[in-house]
């Protein structure tokens, strides 16, 4: 849908004069962008934990969503300090709503101003600070920050582009906004001088801007030298203000806004709901995989002790099962996919199966010191009982880890199916650290545990 979107800018339709400005494709696109961002809004399956983390990107999905409904068009206004940024917003307004001042730093806040609603409706323009503040690091992010809200992009520049100028303008391209390059101040220019600059510009920004959306204007002309003589021949120079030359760049901004703002606007929407989206994707992962460990890391605490502590053999590996269905339905609640009691006991069998034929040796160790732990008393028994809790430690990490990424899935071992999972799963895991892990853990509850006792 956004490709399509994205077309009516860049493709051959968007200059077709038999085109309506809200053909029935648009209006369907705006309804879905908007039924888009609404359930994003509304997805219940968001964490409080992520949506909280998030929630200055979620105002700004309802912000998208109003402007959306009001059908406006929001235009941010870049360039470097003393192009002219605010002298042409106000210019464009008609009235001086942007500060206006010869220092660096007039502007330090993106600041709002909708245009005429009668000539203009919905089209709305965001002064920004400066490119290149004093403290331009943060004011350029404000600024990157307005553009990534913004529908379209007037570039201010008074002369040709500086190094640091066309980079700006190639990272304001990248961010998908259909740029417009407005020369200012071009009444200190000759007709030819002008021409060629313009020329010039067109060819510099070839592939950023299209060549007819580079405009020349002058926000604020110097005033025109009058010079008078009086009946007695004395010369007088007086200075008479001129308008404004910004009648080309705001026909073209309402010609937009009249036929493609609403178009923008959901492309802009849409984009910035997809980054979103992408991002919840990563933070409800992320969340997840940590308190997956968790509960993975509790049943390898829980089941390495019990298997440590019960004397009886065999026995406890029976018991151990049991942990680790349970742990596996734990994991299915983490990832939204529950599982029954029963469906996770056939889930831990086929992990178990292939870990059996992956790693039999290592079972039959365990199997083997569970015999010792029986028929031995003394110091054998808390090294035996160590030894098997910190196997059956490793076993747990190894069944959660496999169910983890069965879930990861959708339930599904993918196409190569649950051997290679499991195997995998099994190569990436560093058996030694966890083994040396287990036993230091153990050993650490057994001793708490007789010191309790005694």
């Amino acid at each position: 849908m956004i490709d399509r979107l994205r077309s009516l800018w860049h493709g051959a339709d968007r200059d077709d004069p038999a085109r309506s400005p809200s053909s029935p494709d648009d209006v369907q696109a705006d309804a879905r962008v908007a039924s888009s961002l609404r359930t994003l809004l509304d997805d219940p399956g968001v964490p409080d934990a992520v949506r909280a983390e998030l929630a200055h990107e979620f105002e700004r999905v309802e912000h998208m969503l109003d402007k959306l409904e009001r059908g406006e068009l929001h235009v941010a206004v870049f360039g470097r300090v003393s192009a002219g940024k605010s002298a042409l917003g106000n210019a464009l307004l008609g009235h001086q709503a942007f500060r206006v001042g010869v220092l660096h730093g007039t502007t330090t806040q993106a600041a709002h101003a909708p245009l005429d609603e009668a000539s203009a409706p919905g089209l709305v323009l965001i002064d920004t600070p400066g490119i290149n503040e004093l403290d331009g690091e943060t004011r350029e992010r404000l600024a990157f920050d307005v553009a990534e809200v913004s529908d379209l992009v007037v570039f201010v520049a008074d002369a040709d582009l500086t190094r640091d100028e066309l980079d700006a303008l190639t990272l304001l391209a990248g961010t998908q906004r259909p740029l417009l390059l407005a020369l200012n101040k071009t009444d200190r220019y000759g007709d030819d001088e002008l021409r060629d600059l313009l020329e010039h510009l067109r060819t510099k920004t070839a592939g950023l801007v299209r060549a007819e959306d580079v405009i020349p204007v002058a926000a604020l002309p110097a005033p025109q030298r009058i010079v008078e003589t009086d009946t007695d021949g004395h010369e007088h120079v007086t200075k008479a203000s001129r308008p404004p030359q910004v009648a080309a760049l705001r026909e073209r901004l309402v010609s937009i806004a009249e036929r493609e703002g609403k178009t923008l606007s959901a492309i802009n929407a849409g984009l910035f709901a997809g980054r979103l989206s992408d991002q919840l994707t990563a933070r409800i992962a992320e969340t997840r995989r940590a308190l997956a460990a968790r509960v993975i890391r509790q049943y390898c605490i829980a089941k390495g002790v019990a298997v440590a502590l019960n004397p009886i053999p065999v026995a406890d590996l029976l018991a151990a099962a049991g942990l680790d269905a349970a742990m596996v339905v734990q994991l299915s609640r983490v990832y939204g996919l529950p599982l029954t009691r029963r469906e996770s006991g056939r889930l831990v069998a086929t992990i178990c199966a292939q870990l059996a034929a992956l790693m039999g040796a290592i079972w039959g160790v365990q199997l083997v010191s569970s015999a010792l732990k029986g028929l031995s008393a003394g110091l054998s028994t808390v090294v035996t009982a160590a030894a098997q809790g910190a196997l059956a430690w490793y076993a747990t990490v190894l069944i959660g880890r496999a169910a983890e990424q069965y879930l990861v899935n959708g339930k599904n071992w993918g196409e190569h199916g649950a051997k290679r999972a499991v195997a995998d799963i099994v190569g990436t895991l560093d058996r030694d650290s966890i083994l040396r892990e287990a036993r230091e853990e153990i050993l650490k509850r057994l001793k708490q545990r007789g010191k309790t006792r005694s």
